[in-house]
């Protein structure tokens, strides 16, 4: 009973989720260091900062979240579900604004229109994290008036109201999935298609000119697809998962469900993994704190 594939997915998920806290606690404390200490911070470390906290936050809720929906505690559940999907609405939005940050510095389209987003998108930031929280309070309203109108509906004794509370319950949150999902997903896909656009015309270009032996543009777009392309692959899965738990396809009871959740969270983590090390000021940090503990260990 206990290596039960249900117990199995559990531990691994759990242990996935403590490291990834870990992880982006560690991007957290890193560079909220280098901001308080110059008291300013490159517009594409501020987006990375703020999403490791909403990650931190995601996974630790994800663990809570999930227990709570595997032991039926749902009134405890709904509240926390309120949370999560307040967090989990934050980082969709936080991890678009930067796909597109990265699409609009390094593109090299010449439209009067990219031109004028290149130079005005730093200055942007501020109020596209304080609008990812804007968005986010959006969601989380919306999913307290459908679990209040769900919970209402479900007072009444009879089974016909209960049936009734029950296909409320999967249309309103198949809807507000699809509201809350699929607008950031495809703005993601357009600034990776932006992208890929880019480094064609780059390369076409090259061919015409004497090759350099470090090509600036063509290391930054390479860099920006592969950690882009790669969160991609695991977002459409993340994605999918959501619209099969809105549809109850995967049950609380059923061992999927915990493999799915593992498969999810753990795009999630390579994908933070990837940002941790292509950001030169971690990968500093990270070099030092091993050299440290090498030279104490000796």
């Amino acid at each position: 009973m206990p290596w039960s594939p249900t117990f199995i997915f559990m531990v691994i998920f759990c242990v996935q989720s403590l490291a990834a806290m870990l992880q982006n606690g560690f991007m957290v404390t890193v560079l909220g260091r280098k901001w308080i200490q110059s008291h300013a911070l490159p517009a594409g470390d501020m987006i990375v900062a703020c999403l490791a906290a909403s990650r931190f936050c995601l996974h630790g809720l994800a663990i809570l979240n999930n227990f709570l929906n595997f032991f039926l505690l749902h009134q405890i559940d709904s509240y926390f579900g309120i949370l999560w999907d307040f967090i989990n609405t934050v980082n969709y939005w936080l991890t678009t604004w930067l796909a597109i940050f990265y699409c609009v510095k390094i593109c090299s389209f010449s439209h009067p229109i990219f031109l004028w987003m290149k130079w005005r998108i730093s200055q942007s930031v501020p109020r596209l994290l304080l609008g990812s929280l804007i968005i986010g309070g959006l969601s989380a309203t919306s999913t307290f008036t459908g679990n209040t109108i769900a919970f209402q509906m479900m007072a009444y004794e009879n089974c016909t109201h209960a049936c009734g509370a029950r296909m409320f319950s999967q249309y309103y949150y198949r809807c507000h999935t699809m509201l809350m999902c699929i607008t950031p997903f495809f703005l993601s896909l357009l600034s990776i298609i932006l992208l890929m656009f880019s480094l064609y015309w780059h390369l076409e270009q090259m061919r015409y000119h004497r090759p350099r032996p470090h090509d600036h543009s063509t290391q930054a777009h390479t860099m920006a697809l592969k950690s882009l392309a790669f969160f991609l692959i695991f977002y459409t899965s993340y994605v999918l998962f959501l619209m099969l738990s809105t549809t109850q396809v995967i049950t609380i009871y059923n061992s999927w469900r915990w493999a799915w959740e593992v498969i999810t969270y753990m795009g999630i983590s390579l994908h933070s993994t990837i940002l941790m090390l292509s950001n030169p000021k971690m990968r500093r940090t990270l070099k030092t704190k091993f050299s440290n503990l090498c030279v104490g260990s000796s």
